[in-house]
């Protein structure tokens, strides 16, 4: 059955796209001065820290008990560790705005998962969604096919991603959790982080920690925004829409990330993009919008 969308949900949903749309670019360009996993480590790290303490001071129990270890170990696998790994390597190989749009088939995988492994219908909004995200997809690609094809390891990488995470968005909604939603998401974080820096460390280079201000404000952009309200709205959505919607509806991130790329770091759209734009939107409400009753 559909379950209506609330106006919170949907704000929380406008949001988000804002906030993960730039970071597409924003990540793009602190690679110029970072390696990715060292990237990586230290904004989710901030993140995670003043998460921590807001939570804190809020007095919200953040340590988790007995079995909650596991459901942190679990859902932070997939969701954090695996998805912000391999989607940061990607981002290295590939243009933000494309990166984002391969990263962004997530929702592809959502549904079928869904309907594979959990044997839920395939209605035909849902199948309509699935269709027109390919079509977007192939529009915004079609123009970088042979940049593309020249970086397989880019496309590898963000499509082992987008797997990643549309298996953790149902591993999230279908947990039976007792420890609270921004707790978890903050020791997935720290742990993620953690795991981070031993792997950047045995295979990256150190970094110069000697940035310009621009680079200093992309990293307080990664680790308040990104790391810190995205990630917990997020979250929150993704255990309590249905896995469709919460997927399919944050399709508009690429598009916000690929314009935001000509300003932040000069990738110019084509009209590939504008088409696109016009399926994605179509998908959305497919997804979004309640379905209309037929008077008998």
């Amino acid at each position: 059955m559909h379950t209506p969308i609330t106006r919170r949900q949907l704000w929380s949903l406008v949001a988000l796209t804002l906030m993960w749309g730039i970071n597409w670019p924003m990540m793009k360009y602190s690679l110029r001065e970072l390696s990715p996993l060292y990237f990586r480590a230290l904004t989710m790290t901030g993140g995670a820290l003043w998460l921590y303490g807001y939570y804190s001071a809020r007095g919200l129990r953040m340590l988790p008990q007995g079995v909650e270890w596991r459901a942190v170990f679990a859902l932070g696998l997939p969701n954090m560790l695996g998805w912000h790994t391999m989607s940061i390597l990607g981002v290295k190989e590939l243009a933000s705005g494309r990166a984002a749009i391969l990263g962004f088939t997530m929702p592809i995988w959502t549904v079928l998962l869904t309907v594979l492994v959990l044997g839920e219908r395939l209605t035909r909004r849902v199948g309509f969604a699935v269709v027109a995200m390919a079509l977007a997809i192939g529009l915004l690609t079609f123009n970088e096919l042979t940049a593309l094809t020249g970086r397989p390891l880019g496309i590898v990488w963000m499509e082992l991603a987008a797997l990643l995470w549309a298996t953790g968005t149902l591993m999230m909604r279908r947990a039976k959790l007792t420890l609270s939603i921004e707790a978890l998401t903050v020791w997935m974080m720290i742990l993620s982080a953690a795991c981070l820096w031993l792997i950047a460390w045995l295979n990256e280079p150190p970094p110069v920690w000697q940035f310009s201000g621009l680079m200093w404000g992309s990293l307080a952009y990664g680790m308040l925004v990104n790391y810190g309200f995205a990630q917990t709205i997020w979250s929150s959505l993704a255990r309590h829409l249905p896995p469709a919607t919460s997927a399919m509806s944050i399709m508009a991130v690429p598009l916000v990330g690929t314009l935001a790329a000509t300003v932040i770091v000069g990738e110019r759209p084509t009209w590939q993009d504008f088409a696109a734009m016009l399926c994605v939107m179509g998908a959305i409400a497919a997804v979004l919008l309640p379905a209309r009753k037929i008077a008998t």
